[in-house]
């Protein structure tokens, strides 16, 4: 009998019972905005930035209204203005270099390895051209960092880490966002704690998050955060740094301590349905998995692999055949953007010239989004199906030739 999957791909599960508690009682008072607080009392964003940075052992965390905001937020205070060019990759999503974009910057992409990171090799031919890399860790997927900040720091360009899909990941030991100077991570449902919409910011560098809390709309309330810089270093630029209002309120915050507490055990669950599938999906002609090195700590909350150098209708042919089976597969290879599966050059506000190698790479990732509300056999189900069809159409294209 041909299996069929009846799960949803986009339901994550409920806010825990302590979360909902939280966010109850943060509504019985009244007191959403989080400046707003009683005498005495501690606001939940600013006990949220606290227990944020304790946890990735950074010295200030700024809690925000999105991940995308986090990310304007950093290169504002890098001081990325109109013009200026800004390293990012290719393959990301476009939230990354719309954030280079609201702030007035021109993206410069840099290409994609076979294993979905950054190509270190082109990123060394351009950092000539920019002073700032918005390095994205597209899909949780973390490059060798230890020679990524070695080739930055030779060449003075300031790394900024779009983290929303490795919160609690790492690489050789050190935290996602512990590299450059700033770290952003997102909260959006999708992610890996989960506000509906949401972000944090972290740093050491104090006069840098000065400037992002006063970004952020403190106002002159910033003796209010607890997670920050002390009050000397914003008497300069508190009379020079606009306010760009993008705060967390406390409702997002009470629903997200909880989830934070939770984040080790929710991702050892990720991982343990990741292995599943890539388990199933071993040796499966034609489907290339990925490598994840030994050096990276990953969480994966999505699931990818490549059907490299296939024609297009033959990827076409695989989704089809696996979305009539209950499995949504998203590619970044179609000539239009669908959904968020676009591509660098499909951001036709950023100047983009062809990139063989990273266009031969990206025509054939295949995506998949993996909440927790499947079961390991779920995804041994999954992986089932996906072999099946990714055999069906393999062979047929044999036998055509």
């Amino acid at each position: 009998m041909t299996e069929i999957f009846a799960g949803s791909f986009t339901q994550q599960e409920p806010i825990p019972d302590d979360g909902i508690a939280a966010a109850l009682a943060v509504m019985q008072t009244g007191r959403l905005h989080r400046y707003n607080t009683a005498p005495g009392e501690v606001s939940q964003a600013a006990l949220l930035e606290i227990a944020f940075a304790a946890q990735v052992g950074a010295e200030y965390c700024l809690a925000v209204a999105s991940g995308g905001y986090a990310m304007t937020t950093a290169l504002r205070a890098c001081g990325v203005g109109h013009g200026d060019r800004v390293l990012t990759n290719a393959f990301t999503l476009a939230p990354v270099p719309g954030a280079i974009a609201a702030v007035g910057g021109v993206p410069v992409f840099v290409g994609v390895t076979q294993e979905l990171v950054i190509d270190l090799d082109d990123l060394a031919a351009k950092l000539d051209q920019a002073g700032v890399l918005l390095l994205s860790h597209m899909r949780g997927h973390i490059c060798d960092m230890d020679r990524l900040m070695a080739l930055c720091d030779a060449a003075g360009v300031t790394v900024i880490e779009d983290c929303a899909h490795t919160m609690g990941a790492a690489w050789n030991g050190v935290p996602s966002g512990r590299w450059g100077r700033f770290g952003c991570y997102s909260t959006q449902t999708y992610k890996h704690i989960n506000s509906g919409e949401g972000g944090l910011l972290v740093s050491d560098d104090a006069e840098g998050m000065a400037r992002a809390i006063m970004l952020s709309g403190s106002y002159m309330l910033f003796d209010q955060h607890r997670a920050a810089p002390p009050p000397e270093t914003f008497a300069r630029i508190k009379y020079e740094t606009p306010n760009i209002s993008g705060r967390m309120d406390n409702l997002r915050a009470a629903i997200l301590r909880p989830q934070l507490r939770d984040l080790a055990t929710q991702a050892a669950r990720w991982n343990d349905r990741y292995r599943a599938l890539e388990t199933g999906l071993a040796a499966t002609p034609g489907l290339r998995l990925i490598t994840r090195p030994d050096k990276e700590q990953f969480v994966a909350s999505s699931f990818q692999f490549l059907l490299l150098d296939w024609p297009a209708d033959a990827v076409a042919a695989v989704l089809g055949r696996c979305a009539a089976r209950g499995v949504a597969l998203k590619w970044f290879g179609g000539a239009e953007p669908t959904g968020f599966t676009s591509r660098y050059d499909s951001w036709r506000y950023a100047p983009s010239a062809p990139m063989p190698a990273s266009d031969r790479v990206l025509a054939g990732i295949i995506d998949m989004r993996l909440p927790l509300t499947f079961s390991l056999d779920d995804c041994a189900m999954i992986a089932r199906i996906i072999r099946a069809e990714v055999s069906a159409v393999w062979q047929g294209q044999a036998a055509a030739q």
